[in-house]
């Protein structure tokens, strides 16, 4: 179906006048905030059009703005918050904690059993603990650099690794920046990164093994690759039949690392993430979000040979807040007593439902869409085709489409993250009414914007 962009505009402009209109304090405490934080935010990705929203407090599967407007959560902090907010299991545990002090800065017993359960969870036997998906990844980087004594990594173009320089190159490049797919040109996402950063980056499409084997054979300086092994950068993008085996053969015959990293995919879409759905284990993987609980948490897991350069000093991996007794409880909590295996069936049933609901929509409607995901996490990509990577993303997502999707959710009641490639998170707390509330809300854009 051909939907008139000037359908789109107008729709769009009634959708964002109400969303300002119901969010008004959130607007005017923005220009307060901005006084103190750049943008009035703690994080560039919080300033999203029309302004930030302010959150004051969540409970279960909800949450309240700064107006007192209500909302199902299925943002759920950037996917943090599968447990649901503010979980019994998870409160006692932080707050019996901190009425025990809050830091030490020395070891505590509590990470010993956390990092017991991930390295269970995801078949890797040593385990270190930092406090964000960025120094996951820059750990993980690091000690496949030193490992193999060589510099040079390859990501995969248009995925996220977190905010140090070696992976901010081609997070989301300009279409007329990123070059022929046979050699993609390598783009700073940001001023500040060093061009001698930059050079040591090699980029390659997703879900192209040969483009993969064809970098590495000429480059041989690349000692480390990181990859999305589910993108999540664009939506949510699989990799396709054979792909990460294939990723994981190539990377061994070449002597190079292979991070996962799973720092959204972990104890999100199975209990060991991509590496137990998918049945293919890296030499190490990134993890941080969900696996803390809701509090800050970053860790990398690898095999004995990778991680020995920790023990053995080869490597520096160090943190005052690592492991810290408030983010370990909550992780203990999180992992041991609410993510079990029936928490993890009914993930599993709830994203069938929605994402069945969906589908079924934009099949009746004939939306230039479909749904796509595995458990928690899933959304629609409003795409005429199927998108497999980042080039195919470019060609045939539809942002307007989307943003206004984003719109009617954030006025009817539904918390969304925002941006076009972000994607759904759900939680043990949705039931199975706010799912199918979450689907009529579609079901009411899809009829207005093909009507």
């Amino acid at each position: 179906m051909t939907i008139s962009p000037d359908r789109i505009a107008e729709l769009r402009d009634k959708k964002l006048a109400q969303l300002t209109a119901q969010t008004a304090k959130s607007k005017e405490y923005q220009a307060e905030a901005a006084r103190v934080l750049p943008a009035g935010v703690p994080s560039s990705f919080q300033d999203q059009p029309p302004h930030p929203i302010y959150i004051d407090h969540g409970l279960g599967s909800h949450v309240w703005d700064r107006d007192g407007n209500e909302y199902l959560d299925f943002h759920n902090g950037f996917g943090v918050m599968v447990t649901g907010h503010a979980h019994p299991a998870i409160v006692e545990a932080i707050s019996s904690a901190a009425a025990r002090g809050t830091h030490f800065a020395a070891p505590n017993e509590c990470a010993v059993r956390v990092a017991t359960e991930l390295s269970r969870r995801f078949s890797l036997p040593k385990v270190r603990f930092s406090n964000s998906g960025t120094e996951a990844t820059l750990d993980a980087i690091r000690l496949g650099r030193a490992f193999t004594g060589r510099d040079g990594i390859v990501k995969i173009e248009g995925s996220y690794h977190g905010h140090h320089d070696s992976v901010m190159v081609s997070v989301h490049p300009d279409r007329e920046k990123i070059g022929p797919r046979e050699s993609p040109n390598r783009v700073p996402q940001s001023a500040g990164v060093p061009q001698a950063v930059i050079d040591l980056v090699t980029v390659v499409p997703f879900n192209d093994a040969d483009a993969l084997e064809s970098a590495l054979a000429a480059n041989p300086g690349i000692g480390t690759m990181i990859i999305e092994p589910v993108m999540l950068n664009i939506g949510v993008v699989p990799p396709l039949p054979g792909y990460l085996e294939a990723v994981r053969e190539i990377t061994a015959r070449h002597g190079v690392i292979l991070v996962f990293d799973e720092v959204k995919t972990g104890a999100t879409i199975a209990p060991g993430g991509v590496t137990e759905r998918y049945g293919v284990v890296p030499d190490l993987v990134a993890l941080a979000k969900a696996t803390g609980g809701g509090t800050p948490i970053g860790a990398v897991l690898g095999t004995e040979e990778v991680m020995a350069q920790i023990a053995d000093g080869t490597v520096t991996q160090v943190g005052t807040f690592n492991g810290n007794p408030l983010t370990m409880a909550a992780a203990d909590a999180a992992l041991t007593r609410v993510l079990d295996a029936a928490a993890y069936e009914r993930l599993e049933e709830a994203g069938s439902r929605l994402l069945d609901a969906c589908q079924a929509i934009c099949d009746e409607h004939g939306l230039p869409a479909y749904a796509v995901g595995m458990s928690s996490k899933g959304c629609v990509m409003f795409a005429s085709e199927r998108v497999v990577d980042y080039r195919s993303y470019l060609e045939f997502f539809h942002e307007d489409l989307n943003y206004l999707a984003w719109l009617y959710h954030m006025t009817s009641g539904v918390f969304m993250t925002p941006g076009g490639d972000e994607q759904w998170t759900l939680s043990v707390a949705h039931s199975d009414d706010e799912l199918d509330h979450y689907a009529a809300v579609f079901g009411e854009f899809a009829r207005d914007v093909t009507g």
